[in-house]
This record gives structure tokens, sequence and C-alpha cells, in this order.
């Protein structure tokens, strides 16, 4: 049964949102590129969505157990996961380059969590853009969160090409390679 839901507009950063039980303050480890989310770690999860720097607009919905799937109204398929409840809040991040925000609405209190099943909360993501092609601006895009306690089980995600494992692969040697430094000269 529904127990609580929120509506709201969320400003993106180029490199999409985190949402989950735990606060970040850095980019996660991996990317889950080929997909529309992935962990983040054990409490949280990354999401890509197709705008980059614009609006969208973003449905949290709170059940007290497995909700029923979505009617198809424009939905792409579902994607779940499980996240460790580690925190009894839900915390919401804006992902820019070089920077993690805090994006919950200030006017808008988090939403109450039921009871973790043996610490553990299932988050199910849906997408629906109007523009499926990547870029900034409006594309009229939503996204539908439902969490609900339930215990550990695999993910759904749809399979991924070798483009997808390649800019995992790419993005991770990034992430855990050296910090490259920059000195500007200037004559005098």
């Amino acid at each position: 049964m529904l127990v609580h839901e929120a509506q709201f507009t969320l400003d993106l950063g180029e490199s999409g949102y985190l949402i989950g039980f735990a606060e970040h303050d850095d980019y996660p480890n991996d990317m889950p590129y080929g997909w529309r989310c992935g962990p983040a770690g054990a409490s949280s999860a990354v999401v890509l969505p197709t705008t980059e720097d614009g609006p969208l607009h973003l449905t949290l919905q709170i059940h007290d157990s497995q909700p029923a799937p979505e009617p198809d109204t424009g939905w792409e398929p579902a994607e779940e996961l499980s996240l460790r409840a580690a925190d009894a809040s839900l915390h919401l991040a804006a992902l820019d380059p070089g920077d993690v925000t805090d994006a919950w609405p200030q006017d808008l209190p988090t939403p109450p969590l039921p009871p973790a099943h043996d610490g553990w909360i299932r988050m199910r993501l849906y997408c629906h853009t109007d523009d499926p092609e990547p870029g900034t601006g409006e594309h009229t895009e939503r996204h539908l969160i439902q969490f609900w306690p339930a215990p550990a089980t695999d993910p759904v995600h749809p399979a991924l090409s070798d483009n997808d494992r390649q800019a995992r692969a790419d993005y991770r040697a990034a992430r855990t390679g050296p910090i490259q430094e920059y000195t500007l000269h200037f004559p005098l």
C-alpha cells in the first residue's frame, strides 16, 4: 500500500543524481552506463537521466509492501535494486562536474520510510522522456521511484553492450588513476 508520495522538479547536474540512505560527498566509484540506475555503494544508487543540465519531474513513492507494476503509460522497462537502509532518512544529491550537491527541496519534508526488511529496502525506477537524445534543456523527462521493505535480491537491469562495458571500464580507470595537475605560466 502507498504510504507517502512526493512530487517535485529536480534541477539536474550533467552526471545525473544520487538517491539512497546515506549522504554522499563524492562521485561513485562506478557509473551504471547502459542502465538507468546502479549502486553507488550498498546504501545508495546513481541515476543517469537523458537530460543533462535541465529539469526532471521526480515522483517518489514509499510503500509498505511491493507495489504492483505500473501500467504501460510510456515508461521504459523498470529497473530494480536493493539498498541497505543505513540511515532512517532519504538523501538526494545532484552530480555536477566535480561537485555533489544536496538536491532535496528545502520546502519539502523528507518522506517517512517504512521499517527495512533486515536492513534492506527495494528500489524500482521508471523513466520516461519525450526526447530520447541526450542533451541539455527541456526533454520532458520524468522519473518514478518506488521504495518498499524487501530482502536483498538480485538487481533487474537490461543486458549490457560491449560499448557499455567499455564506458564503465574507462570511467573506473579515470576514477582510480592519478590526478593530473595543471600549472599555468604567465609571462611577466
